[in-house]
């Protein structure tokens, strides 16, 4: 699994804080939400050129580790 933290940056001047691939303002949300739309990782780099195959596996590793951290509960 990709080491997010290498990845993913904090920065409250920068999105509201929300965490975003560094060096750029694109967040994780939007990557998770082109992967929920059923774009391949490849065709997200290719629709945000300044991210990398690493950036997208950054962001999935992120997610993966919230989950993780998170009590799910079920939907009504």
């Amino acid at each position: 699994m990709s080491n997010w933290q290498d990845q993913i940056s904090f920065n409250p001047r920068v999105c509201h804080g929300k965490p975003c691939i560094k060096g750029t303002r694109i967040m994780v949300s939007v990557i998770l939400d082109n992967l929920a739309e059923g774009l391949t990782i490849q065709e997200i780099v290719e629709e945000y050129p300044p991210l990398t195959l690493e950036n997208v596996r950054g962001a999935i590793s992120y997610a993966a580790a919230l989950v993780k951290e998170e009590e799910l509960l079920p939907l009504r």
